[in-house]
């Protein structure tokens, strides 16, 4: 199974449905790219899976272990797992830290610098705490393009300032520009930071 397309990971929480709706809209359905929300909650079923597809055409599924990353298709984290990604496909593991904020964007980020071969964009946006922010400098190491919510956009702004905070955010947008940004970025523009 090829790898070399890019994956998108788009971590959130609180006020991360407004964005990931915002977002989703303005991303056609052949995009060419894996959308993967990483949602930082822990013991709360996630109901993206039942939400989101009233916003994007693509097609919308919650990871299940080892199921195999494609593109053109939005996967939505479990709660209460940490998220991997090996031989192209995903692996779900036990939450690594299970009391006080939880590092599962931060944990998936790592994973992909790793072992995923095709371009990677990471997107911070709402949420609560900082997830995230400590592996941005990694994804940009490898190439990746790193994006922030704008402040002024968010519900909640403590992850997009945490992800700024690190130095290591290419770009602070707006979701409706993130998504015109991913559009770029798909088709093989070059980034200019």
């Amino acid at each position: 199974m090829a790898s070399d397309f890019p994956i998108v990971c788009v971590g959130g929480s609180a006020g991360g449905l407004d964005a990931y709706t915002r977002l989703l809209k303005n991303l056609p359905a052949d995009l060419g790219v894996a959308i993967v929300i990483v949602n930082h909650i822990r013991t709360v079923a996630t109901r993206l899976h039942q939400i989101l597809p009233g916003f994007t055409p693509m097609p919308v599924e919650l990871i299940s272990d080892r199921l195999v990353v494609r593109p053109n298709c939005v996967f939505i984290i479990p709660e209460n797992r940490d998220l991997h990604v090996l031989n192209g496909e995903f692996r779900l593991e036990p939450i690594s830290k299970p009391r006080g904020w939880p590092d599962v964007i931060t944990v998936f980020l790592r994973s992909l610098t790793e072992n995923w071969s095709g371009k990677l964009v990471a997107v911070i946006v709402s949420g609560f705490d900082g997830d995230g922010a400590a592996a941005l400098c990694g994804i940009r190491e490898v190439g990746g393009i790193t994006i922030a919510q704008k402040i002024d956009t968010a519900v909640q702004p403590d992850m997009p300032q945490s992800a700024i905070a690190s130095g290591c955010v290419d770009f602070i947008l707006s979701p409706e520009e993130i998504a015109h940004e991913i559009r770029r970025i798909a088709d093989g523009d070059p980034v200019i930071r």
